[in-house]
């Protein structure tokens, strides 16, 4: 060796011959197949991939800082303990090189082995990727963040080897340091803490800096820490080896100088620590749509405040263990807030316990209250009331988000539970909105109108008008008139009598709008005209009549003027089969939608619609058919015209109805109301359901006797009847389906199209089924069941992909037109019969022919997925809360309504991916095969080292000869 030997070639030289010593002996070969082996081990056996069902490999890294910790303390055990052991750490000692070549160079010869060993677990997540779809972020995260902390750890125990000639002290010695770090972030020592104290020992502790960067953020602060732990240990690894070159204990210049030069150095990687730890923007969100980032959407929300908004978390320093974790977490968002708030958000962080005047106001201003948790350390067992809830405060208004609010649970055994922050931008901004929206609506309602609205009334002369709507129309000037003061300049109204002028505005609104005359009864000679608009450049809505009353005219008016405005809360109408609540313990009393009412009801206003008095109501935004069942004439002329106005009409309704007791599934033929008129637009669904080879589990209940005891246990069983939408099944390209990553449709039929109807309207695909599905026309959806508990079912007929989910946008002509309006009652014959019907207020109506072009019908063919029975049911599937069904409602309601804000970052959770459904059998394919790709990677390893090590010999061999 030479003194002025290049540094990079000398450390790569000592690398090369520390790893041909490594495979010289079978330690390198036991490290590999430990490695590969425990790690497959914990996948599949330890976290139970398949039965946790979801498409991750977050069970790869979940036990790395553990493992880690015993595999680098063996590796690094006998580097320098043996060098002196035998005697060649004189030969080191005396080389004319710096001590740092060997030092990195053995260190670089460990790295080597490691990556090398992670290497040979790549296939895993290639397979699960070929399974189900696989965020790659955060695989490529867990990865560099298992290569660094491996790197720390080879670092702490070259240090411990250096400072012993025993192999088994050095072991031990490693072990224990390395666990030490490990140690200070785990919940096991954060949990005898508070939130503050915590937070620093996480800072600290190797394995929660692990947990930040597997889960798919990678923080410059995280990369830092481990750089500095290297960093650290190799320069006292230097220093020590240093120590053992000076002939004499005296203290010397140079010896003052290294000492010196080792501290600077150690203080300068560990105060760059708390330096970096002030900075929170320099981190890269990794995941596939950006899920612990600030999106543009919350930006977008962040932009319309004009008052400070508050963001308080109340979080306790003593809470259950499983939301510990959570807190940073939370935080670390909630200042991510404050940041793109530009000095509009301010975020505080109290622990109510330890301030009482805010505690007494959270409890007393807005109904915070604490929650009981058992928690234990090492010492007792009890039960402490804390606090986990975050305060959105925007003027007067605010919103209260609890643990149950904010977190997601999947219960891989009934004591074994993950729990993870739910969706917590996706909980935060809808929060901020609604405060936003709630504040926005006490104000002006013309504040955030853009551009100038236009009011027209094609009102007919008073001559031709009934008395009713002649009183009628004063009101409504008088309102107008009040609402323009009120506009300051935005709001401009005229009166049109559509007869003038030989009726050519009749003709034209005729034409373009569908508007008919009216009539007061079905056989009057009296027609008229009596329609309301509200415009806004191309865009119309129609003002409803309703009961003509001053009031209702405000209330629609104002409805009308909020579809026009942004920042107000819009409104559902939903319109749910009749149910009787004395039955529903029995599993008779009718589908309910409690589950799917609170997750819209978070976001919207839902309120429930009766169609019987053949109108929709004015404030409805958008109109929602939850498994309709025996709509009369005038219920389906209140959805025709509600369409016919502009409308949005989602229906999820089909020719059957289910009915789930706990002992049996019935299936009956259910008649919507809706069939002709659906047909009418061409869309209509055959009496048969589809059956999916693709499918969702259904959970059994069985008992089982044994030993005498009697045990109750639920088995997945197969069942085509629950069709597993996925991947090419759900339209990529629209915002709808587009971040969704499996639905399951119950008891679906398929949807046939009618392209001649359609006309010029655009159909869109949202939702099908498989090409392995096929159809039924059998009502015994029952599982069969064969003696070895299984489920078996054969295609029957020809398979093929069933649309189960449409968009039909356009224009429309209606059911009714050229027919009389149902609400016009027909003149009875008697005398007393007219007297009486003279006593009453008139009906007024009329059929409007055809609608604008921003009409839709979406339609989804199963009268049962929405219901909350079959929410629970798949939820118990993939134990989990199931929430996919309910945000693809949610996203349609937004896309409907062109309210993309929340849209794009609703189908963020954690727990969404879950795996296809798939036969044990297939499932011991997938698992077999990662054992059989990893034995074959050790395979190729030995291969690759045995050919290295026949070149080095011809090499030797020809240096010898020269």
């Amino acid at each position: 060796m030479q003194p002025d030997s290049p540094a990079l070639p000398m450390i790569r030289r000592i690398a090369g011959k520390e790893t041909t010593l490594f495979f010289a002996s079978p330690i390198a070969y036991l490290f590999l197949a430990s490695f590969a082996a425990i790690t497959l081990f914990i996948f599949f056996w330890g976290e139970a991939f398949f039965a946790r069902n979801i498409a991750d490999v977050r069970p790869l890294f979940e036990w790395m800082p553990v493992l880690l910790i015993f595999l680098a303390s063996t590796l690094t055990m006998r580097l320098w303990s043996e060098e002196r052991r035998s005697g060649t750490l004189e030969h080191v000692l005396t080389q004319p090189v710096p001590l740092w070549h060997f030092v990195l160079g053995k260190f670089a010869g460990c790295l080597a082995l490691l990556a090398i060993a992670l290497l040979i677990t790549l296939p895993l997540p290639f397979t699960v990727s070929m399974i189900g779809e696989l965020d790659w972020g955060p695989v490529w995260a867990g990865y560099l963040a298992t290569l660094l902390l491996g790197a720390a750890y080879l670092s702490i125990g070259l240090f411990v080897s250096a400072r012993s000639d025993n192999q088994i002290v050095s072991l031990i010695s490693s072990t224990a340091l390395c666990g030490v770090f490990y140690l200070l972030g785990n919940s096991a020592i954060t949990d005898l803490f508070g939130n503050q104290a915590s937070e620093w020992l996480r800072l600290l502790g190797s394995g929660s800096r692990f947990d930040a960067i597997t889960r798919g953020v990678i923080d410059l602060r995280d990369l830092y820490y481990y750089l500095s732990i290297i960093a650290v240990f190799l320069t006292l690894n230097t220093y020590v080896l240093e120590k053992e070159r000076w002939a004499t204990t005296a203290t010397t210049p140079h010896h003052k100088n290294w000492r010196i030069a080792t501290t600077l150095l150690l203080a300068n990687a560990l105060g760059a620590n708390l330096w970096l730890g002030q900075i929170h923007s320099l981190r890269v969100d990794v995941t596939e749509g950006d899920q612990y980032s600030i999106s543009p959407a919350t930006e977008g929300y962040l932009r319309q405040l004009r008052e400070p908004l508050l963001l308080r978390g109340y979080f306790s320093s003593k809470t259950h263990p499983l939301l510990a974790p959570l807190v940073p977490q939370l935080q670390d968002l909630m200042r991510e807030y404050e940041i793109a708030g530009d000095g509009k958000v301010r975020v505080e962080f109290v622990d109510p316990l330890k301030e009482p005047e805010l505690e007494q106001e959270a409890n007393q201003k807005y109904g915070i209250q604490p929650v009981p948790f058992q928690v234990a350390d090492r010492y007792q067992s009890a039960i402490v009331s804390s606090y986990f809830n975050v305060l959105v405060q925007y003027g007067d208004e605010y919103q209260i988000l609890g643990f149950r609010d904010l977190i997601e649970i999947q219960a891989r055994s009934e004591t074994d539970l993950d729990v993870q922050l739910r969706n917590p931008e996706h909980d935060l901004t809808r929060a901020i909105k609604k405060v936003l929206n709630a504040y926005q609506s006490g104000g002006n309602l013309f504040d955030t109108v853009k551009g100038k609205l236009v009011f027209t009334a094609y009102v007919s002369a008073d001559d031709t008008l009934p008395e009713t709507l002649v009183a009628f129309r004063q009101t409504v000037q008088k309102e107008l008139e009040e609402m323009r003061k009120q506009a300051g300049g935005r709001l401009e109204a005229n009166f049109i009598d559509p007869n003038a002028d030989g009726g050519k505005v009749a003709r034209q609104i005729g034409e373009d709008y569908g508007f008919q005359p009216m009539a007061a009864s079905l056989f009057s000679d009296q027609s008229f005209y009596f329609y309301l608009t509200l415009a806004n450049n191309d865009q119309i809505v129609q003002i409803p009549l309703d009961d003509m009353s001053e009031d209702s005219f405000k209330r629609n008016l104002e409805a009308g003027i909020k579809r026009f405005a942004s920042g107000f809360t819009k409104t559902v109408a939903l319109v749910t089969p009749p149910s009787n609540p004395a039955y529903a313990q029995y599993g008779m009393g009718g589908p309910q939608y409690s589950e799917l009412e609170n997750f819209l009801g978070a976001e919207l206003n839902v309120q429930p619609e009766d169609l019987s008095d053949g109108s929709v109501s004015g404030d409805a935004d958008i109109l929602l058919l939850l498994s309709p069942k025996d709509l009369d004439e005038k219920q389906v002329f209140a959805v025709d015209q509600f369409l016919m106005q502009g409308g949005t009409v989602v229906a999820a309704t089909s020719p059957f109805s289910a009915t789930l007791t706990p002992r049996n599934i019935s299936l009956e033929k259910q008649d919507s109301g809706l069939s002709d008129w659906l047909a009418h637009h061409g869309l209509s669904m055959t009496d048969k359901l589809v059956m999916d080879a693709q499918n969702s589990a259904f959970p059994l209940p069985v008992t089982r006797n044994v030993a005498g005891f009697v045990l109750q246990e639920l088995r997945m069983l197969d069942y085509p009847y629950f069709i597993d939408v996925r991947g090419d099944g759900l339209n990529r390209d629209n915002p709808i389906t587009v971040d969704l990553p499996q639905l399951t449709l119950a008891w679906a039929s398929p949807i046939v199209i009618d392209k001649d109807k359609q006309g010029q309207r655009t159909i869109t695909e949202l939702l099908h089924s498989s090409e392995q599905s096929w159809l039924s026309a059998s009502t015994d959806v029952m599982p069969r069941i064969d003696a070895s508990g299984q489920t078996h079912y054969t295609p029957e007929g020809d398979t093929g992909s069933q649309p189960l989910g449409v968009i039909s946008a356009g224009r429309f002509d209606s059911y009714f037109a050229g027919k009389p309006s149902p609400l016009l009652q027909q003149e009875k014959s008697s005398a007393n019969e007219d007297n009486e019907q003279a006593e009453q207020e008139p009906t007024v109506s009329g059929v409007i022919e055809h609608s604008p072009e921003s009409a839709r019908i979406i339609l989804f063919s199963s009268n049962d997925f929405l219901s909350d029975q079959v929410i629970r049911v798949a939820g118990s599937t993939s134990r989990s809360e199931y929430l996919n069904t309910l945000q693809l409602v949610a996203n349609t309601i937004d896309w409907s309504l062109e309210d993309a804000g929340l849209l794009s970052i609703r189908a963020r959770g954690h727990f969404n991916r879950t795996l296809p459904p798939m036969e044990h059998g297939a499932q011991l394919f997938w698992e077999y095969l990662n054992y059989a790709l990893a034995a074959l990677a050790l395979g190729l390893v030995a291969l690759l080292q045995r050919q290295r090590h026949k070149m080095r010999q011809r090499d030797y061999l020809r240096l010898l000869a020269e």
